[in-house]
């Protein structure tokens, strides 16, 4: 049917706003530039919506990644045309591996200049065409509205992503008239979740109520579709052992004894134990990708693989399947717990019982110092302190694996990171779209100093805006994730990986108006973190740690897990 949009009188400007508010956006990260003049024009009248200024596009992006972390609900960006769009490409394309929400508003040069090669114009849609869900290029005022509308809907159905909506100035000047309304067909969005296939889903626990050894393998899937309960309801009368890909920390409970903590890469041992020794394995909502299946040939290698995903594409991309669901984590739990009552389940009390023994006995350790501070004892110092609550926020590299490993996670929101990317500088930027989300929970960034000087401009964001992030940055004068490669397998050629000089981080904290702290001794920890928790201003605590401390347990790239590389090896 033809659509009608009746904001006769407004412009594009304004019905770009009134838009985003019948959305339900009440906050939105930007950057002003020469095409968006008229929105800035608009938002100075507004009331409606908060408009953070950050420091830097790309900080644009991942503080919206952030927000939309922390809620489940689109992030906003506003940014101009050129290199004002360019320069957010990476936190685009984070967003898209890690299936985050995002609507991106970009400026661009008036309708009739595009493509002359006009000053700051450049074809966004064509460079973020392989990054988004969606693009747009708005060419009429009347379609405005629909287009936002359509572009929100985009974002949250099935996998989640970013949305980029591409705006010409000359739209947002033009006012809406009778001659000018939308008399266009859009894809009107409304995708419903797949049907779950009832004879699969029988199948399924038929399979699996006969399993000796049964696995399950958590993943962002089962946090993106609020499913965590219905999951952790399957764990428990079923008495089913988990283990959790990076982005699936926060689904089960750190506590529960049958919960192995993460696996793959820089998995526990526990974990990729249980990989190796398991009969039958349901991932539920990850896509099986390198960093957990580190060998496919070599991966589960006894065990019938079963597979639920939103995304039917990820369904036998990487192993072959016996079981594949096409279906969102919530419906295909709610599925299998009706089916699962009338199953007779095999006695896997043997299992459980050597899985609980080895969480026990090999989850997670490291050799302890009584002269240094070792990067895990902050992270366990910082999990008491929060009482393992915090909104956690990380930067990539070393310190991000350390978090996964030893912060213990209970909720859904809660572990904010880039996982697909990996993305440096992303940490900063993300803790205060989290903060901005949830004003009412305590938000810890963890930052290596890599990362840090990355966006480190974005600290202007704490004070301008009266935030309380606690950031913790762990400084070991390197790049230490890259310096633990050409350790191990480079022969110990440390090619710029070490940095000569560094900012004062203590100055740096004061021009930017945050309190600082540095702890240096390992007795005190838990005391001065406790002190430093206590300020109800943005705090930059320091901790330098040894250079050549290790993420480990670690399985190289190709390698199965039986070659888990540990303390004991190193």
């Amino acid at each position: 049917m033809k659509n009608v949009v009746l904001t006769e009188g407004k412009n594009g400007a304004h019905i770009l706003l009134d838009s985003l508010e019948k959305a339900g956006v009440n906050s939105l990260f930007g950057y002003p530039g020469g095409a968006v003049i008229p929105l800035y024009d608009a938002l100075y009248e507004s009331s409606h919506i908060k408009h953070i200024l950050v420091r830097h596009e790309q900080a644009d992006a991942h503080a919206a990644e952030g927000y939309a972390k922390a809620t489940g609900r689109p992030g906003v960006v506003l940014v101009t045309s050129g290199p004002g769009a360019t320069n957010t490409v990476t936190g685009i394309a984070d967003a898209f591996c890690d299936s985050v929400p995002l609507v991106v508003i970009s400026g661009q040069v008036g309708s009739a200049a595009i493509g002359s090669d006009a000053f700051q114009e450049l074809d966004i849609l064509s460079i973020t065409s392989s990054i988004t869900k969606m693009s747009y290029q708005v060419r009429t005022v009347g379609e405005l509205p629909l287009i936002v509308e359509e572009a929100f809907k985009e974002a949250v159905s099935g996998r989640p992503g970013p949305v980029l909506i591409d705006l010409p100035k000359s739209v947002m000047l033009a006012k809406n008239t009778e001659e000018s309304q939308a008399d266009i067909w859009l894809r009107q969005i409304n995708t419903p979740k797949p049907d779950v296939d009832a004879v699969q889903i029988h199948q399924l626990v038929a399979a699996l109520s006969k399993a000796r050894q049964p696995l399950i393998i958590t993943g962002a899937g089962v946090l993106k579709s609020n499913a965590q309960d219905l999951l952790r309801t399957l764990i428990q009368h079923y008495h089913i052992p988990t283990v959790s890909t990076l982005l699936g920390l926060g689904a089960v409970e750190s506590e529960n004894p049958l919960f192995l903590g993460m696996v793959g890469m820089h998995g526990s041992i526990a974990a990729n134990q249980a990989v190796d020794q398991a009969d039958f394995v349901l991932n539920i909502g990850s896509r099986f990708d390198d960093r957990v299946v580190t060998n496919v040939d070599d991966f589960a290698k006894h065990a019938t693989i079963a597979h639920i995903d939103i995304d039917e594409t990820e369904l036998g991309k990487v192993l072959p399947t016996a079981h594949a669901i096409h279906a969102s984590a919530d419906d295909a739990l709610n599925a299998i717990l009706t089916e699962i009552k009338n199953a007779k389940m095999t006695d896997t009390s043997k299992w459980q019982e050597s899985i609980c023994q080895a969480k026990r006995d090999s989850m997670f350790h490291y050799q302890k110092s009584e002269t240094a501070i070792m990067p895990q004892a902050v992270i366990q110092a910082v999990g008491k302190v929060t009482k393992g609550e915090a909104v956690v926020v990380t930067d990539v590299g070393q310190h991000q694996m350390w978090v996964a490993q030893y912060y213990p996670f209970q909720n859904n929101y809660q572990m904010l990171t880039s996982g697909g990317l990996g993305t440096m500088g992303y940490g900063i930027p993300a803790a205060i779209g989290a903060k901005f989300a949830r004003w009412d929970k305590e938000v810890v960034l963890f930052v290596g100093d890599g990362g840090f000087q990355m966006t480190s401009e974005e600290l202007a964001i704490l004070n301008d805006n009266d935030l309380n992030i606690k950031i913790i940055l762990l400084n070991n004068h390197s790049l230490g994730m890259v310096r633990q490669w050409q350790t191990l397998f480079y022969n110990g050629r440390l090619s710029s990986t070490v940095f000569k000089s560094q900012p004062q981080f203590n100055q740096l904290a004061q021009a930017y108006g945050i309190n600082y702290v540095r702890i240096e001794k390992p007795e005190r920890i838990l005391e001065d973190l406790q002190l430093a928790f206590q300020s109800d201003k943005s705090v930059l605590i320091e901790i330098i740690i040894p250079d050549d401390v290790k993420v480990l347990p670690m399985v190289n790239a190709g390698a199965p897990y039986r070659d888990m590389i540990t303390e004991e090896d190193a």
